[in-house]
């Protein structure tokens, strides 16, 4: 029985890969190919389609279920594909009974989503740090954003069904595990009680004794609860790394987003964390070209990385979804994007560099991943000297850094 699973963008597809490889086993499916797309933009969409076509040619005895994102959207694109057998929503993908041998293709309104079910999930496949979902969906219009209704509404999980995935996981031998959804800060509003992120990962880590290490994903930078500040200064389990989705350091540019925060926001918030957590790193979301955007505002996103210390980018050039406000404003070039996010990228890994140099000689605990490579907790890549078990943390000194991030032996 063979079930291969090819996730494109987010860390909640990984986990949702996952739970589609379940399904997709108990339903006793074999030879099947699950492809989970992105639609953040149009290069990701580009990179799944050539892997059907290219799959479709490779193993033409496959069946190929396409879903995700970019399925959502445009599912009738996605079925004319060759070697795609059927197409499945964003909800089906999760519901078992979509997953039998004989289901057709499936694929409902995701703007009627009313909750997210919990999955009991044991493995990562080759993955040495787990991903738990905690909420789904978006509330929010970002101009530039075609996910919300990729994704439906902000739903979140109950902390029953969070504790009960993390202990499985942990019992499975996992020592870090990842909080995962499409905008986790808006979490808890929709459940009795309205507990915000912070209450559910206090109460989260003081019934998980047993789990060494705690991260959680993309961060909006005006929605960090009290609960979770408290979390960030005293609470050594949740890792000292924070990646926020920024976007742009220019006021004019965020507000044409349609942001709710501002370039100060950005500021306060990696401020106060260095107060409370001497340290910490900062990763971040940033796009380059955006419509309108001028040489001089592009300037504030490029300045920011600096005076905010942003660690670790994630860039993306402006990329046109259409349906969105932004696809019908005035566009920067295509070739000015590109090279805008090669300076962003420049400017990144400037920054890294710099972060890295400060912990020469110092001790890092590392999460083996292979056996001589893994990833401190700050997130930096660590090539290991000596071989480690993967899955395991390993403590080791700093005696070098590289392009590629630490060295240690």
């Amino acid at each position: 029985m063979t079930i291969d699973v090819l996730s494109f963008g987010c860390r909640l597809n990984t986990y949702e890969g996952e739970v589609m490889r379940g399904h997709a086993r108990e339903a006793g499916l074999s030879d099947t190919i699950i492809v989970n797309t992105c639609a953040v933009t149009a290069e990701a969409e580009r990179q799944a389609r050539q892997a059907i076509r290219r799959l479709a040619r490779e193993r033409p005895e496959a069946k190929i279920v396409v879903t995700g994102c970019a399925a959502q959207i445009a599912p009738e694109s996605w079925g004319g594909l060759p070697g795609v057998s059927r197409v499945l929503g964003n909800a089906e993908k999760l519901e078992a009974a979509h997953w039998q041998p004989d289901s057709p293709s499936a694929v409902s309104d995701i703007m009627a989503a009313k909750e997210t079910a919990a999955h009991l999930v044991t493995e990562f496949a080759g993955r040495a740090r787990a991903f738990v979902q905690v909420q789904q969906g978006c509330d929010h219009r970002c101009t530039f954003c075609i996910i919300p209704y990729g994704r439906g509404p902000s739903r979140s999980v109950a902390l029953g069904a969070i504790l009960d995935q993390c202990r499985s996981l942990i019992a499975s031998g996992y020592q870090e595990i990842v909080l995962t959804g499409v905008d986790i800060t808006s979490y808890g509003h929709d459940l009795p009680g309205q507990p915000p992120l912070g209450q559910m990962v206090r109460r989260l880590l003081a019934l998980l004794p047993d789990l060494p290490r705690l991260r959680l994903s993309s961060l909006d930078p005006c929605e960090i609860d009290e609960d979770l500040w408290r979390l960030i200064a005293d609470e050594p389990r949740l890792l000292p790394h924070l990646h926020l989705s920024i976007q742009a350091g220019s006021d004019l540019i965020l507000k044409r987003m349609k942001r709710r925060h501002l370039r100060a926001d950005v500021l306060a918030v990696t401020k106060r964390a260095r107060q409370l957590r001497p340290g910490i790193a900062f990763g971040a979301d940033l796009i380059a070209g955006f419509p309108t955007e001028t040489e001089e505002t592009f300037a504030e996103t490029l300045a920011l990385v600096s005076e905010a210390d942003l660690t670790m980018l994630h860039v993306f050039p402006y990329s046109e979804r259409s349906g969105t406000p932004a696809a019908r404003m005035p566009s920067v070039p295509k070739a000015v994007r590109k090279e805008r996010a090669a300076r962003l990228r420049a400017a990144g890994a400037e920054a890294a560099a710099r972060f890295d140099a400060r912990h020469l000689g110092q001790s890092v605990r590392v999460l083996a991943e292979t056996e001589t490579r893994g990833h401190s907790e700050h997130f930096r890549p660590v090539c290991l000297a000596a071989p480690a078990e993967p899955g395991q943390i390993v403590t080791v000194t700093v005696t070098g850094v590289d392009a590629d991030g630490l060295i240690a032996a």
